[in-house]
């Protein structure tokens, strides 16, 4: 064995998954988990548990699957993550855990995204659950919004032995897991839905179809029906529009609209009568990997799909496995190229786009080199349809229903990244809703803050 090199993972071939919505990788059994486990080298001062937002005992969990004791391995990942089904699945384990991985530096890091998902998947098919705190301490807390941060914070807290309560606008608790990634990525009834059960099984309850804003407020929560603190989990689910000509043509979805229809409606199910446009001419507009997964949803629905991306292959927001995936399975990369108009037909239908040539000039705040257009570049291409995947940001119902409770100019919950505390009492916050969009397992660090923030709130520290 190459101890430079990670166990393969096995993976649908490219071909067979481009027509279906069945999970892309297949993970490691037993042997193979092993196998990677064993290129760990059980750092002292590890640096992976410093590049994890949850700080799971990563050498802890991997030495316990080194020696085949799969059950204490979920049980230490247990101890710091709700999630470890999904974020051994979606969380981008280059740039986090694995980017400082000690092995990395003279070869390939261990794949402790990828062990994460066997634990939890060996743990889910052993019946192996996480135990409830039978020691209530009878306070209430309320959280509204059952994603990632949500979840996270919940669960933190039902541990502590919090009387907790999950507020959830739709009609499936779940968040961003359940309507935004897709099934091929997340399996919805196999994993995401387990994971919750998980989370209820700690004792806390999930109240669906809650509109807080509307449903009722969180004062109401605070002031009538004895919550002693909160938790803003809300997400960012506001999408973002270019406003060039022709964008309110029919044939024209945010990702956020596409990937919902297909995820909680079940588009991607035969027996499913889902009313979502099954184009034959697709173009995804952005680099991200929500505009990858529209992109790749497009395509397991029969359409020729595009991605177009005013900057170059090398700016690309998006995982580079997730490029990758895409690329494999024939989407079509328009890379330094930006739409000007949206072009309809006499009936109100998308017919086309027309797009201008870009070139890289000098770098933004950020650091990324700003896109310029090249003049007399314009081109059109022809489609039926088109996604915007341009980012998203918080709706403003809860913030403009809850008094004292202070926003930004991008009308984001303001909280503290240390501990999510708002600038209303008892009133905590964290996950897209402060950042804007941003990745589940930061989303889960910061619902992890505010479980902690909550616990000193309410002890008084």
């Amino acid at each position: 064995m190459d101890v430079l090199k990670k166990v393969p993972v096995r993976e649908q071939e490219p071909a067979v998954r481009a027509k279906n919505f069945e999970e892309v990788c297949l993970g490691y059994n037993e042997e193979e988990a092993v196998k990677e486990a064993e290129r760990c080298l059980g750092c002292k001062n590890a640096q992976c548990i410093k590049g994890c937002p949850v700080a799971i005992d990563i050498p802890g969990f991997v030495s316990r699957i080194k020696e085949g004791e799969f059950e204490k391995a979920y049980e230490v990942i247990s101890e710091s993550s709700a999630l470890p089904a999904v974020c051994g699945r979606v969380c981008p384990q280059e740039s986090q855990c694995e980017g400082k991985c000690i092995r990395g530096f003279k070869g390939e890091p261990v794949s402790i995204g990828k062990l994460e998902r066997f634990t939890a998947d060996w743990a889910r098919e052993h019946g192996i659950v996480p135990k409830k705190n039978e020691n209530g301490n009878g306070r209430k807390v309320a959280v509204i919004g059952s994603g990632p941060a949500g979840l996270t914070c919940a669960g933190d807290l039902a541990r502590i032995g919090y009387d907790v309560t999950i507020f959830e606008a739709l009609h499936e608790p779940g968040g961003v897991l359940i309507y935004g990634i897709p099934e091929f990525r997340l399996p919805k009834e196999e994993v995401v839905a387990k994971e919750v059960e998980n989370v209820k099984a700690l004792g806390v309850k999930i109240e669906t179809n809650v509109v807080i804003g509307k449903s009722t407020t969180i004062d109401e929560l605070m002031e009538e029906e004895g919550f002693e603190a909160v938790f803003i989990g809300s997400g960012a689910g506001l999408p973002r529009f270019m406003g060039i000509p022709g964008e309110q043509a029919n044939g024209v979805f945010s990702a956020n609209e596409f990937l919902t229809r297909n995820n909680l409606m079940k588009a991607f199910r035969e027996d499913y009568d889902t009313p979502i446009m099954k184009g034959r001419k697709v173009a995804v507009v952005g680099g991200g990997n929500v505009a990858m997964d529209a992109a790749r949803t497009a395509l397991r629905l029969g359409a020729e799909v595009h991605i177009v991306y005013r900057r170059s292959e090398a700016e690309l927001p998006a995982r580079v496995e997730e490029v990758h995936h895409a690329k494999e399975e024939g989407i079509i990369f328009n890379l330094l190229t930006n739409p000007v108009e949206i072009l309809v037909d006499d009936n109100g239908w998308v017919k086309g786009m027309t797009c201008i040539r870009m070139e890289l000039g000098e770098p933004d705040e950020s650091g990324r080199r700003s896109p310029v257009e090249v003049e007399g570049s314009e081109f059109d291409i022809e489609l039926d349809t088109v996604i915007m995947s341009l980012g998203t940001s918080p709706n403003p119902l809860i913030s403009s229903t809850t008094k004292g409770l202070d926003i930004n100019r991008r009308k984001c919950i303001v909280a503290k990244e240390e501990d999510g505390a708002t600038s209303k009492p008892g009133v905590f916050a964290g996950g897209d809703a402060v950042t804007g969009a941003a990745t589940v397992i930061l989303a889960m660090g910061a619902g992890k803050a505010a479980a902690k923030g909550i616990h000193e709130y309410l002890s008084g520290k």
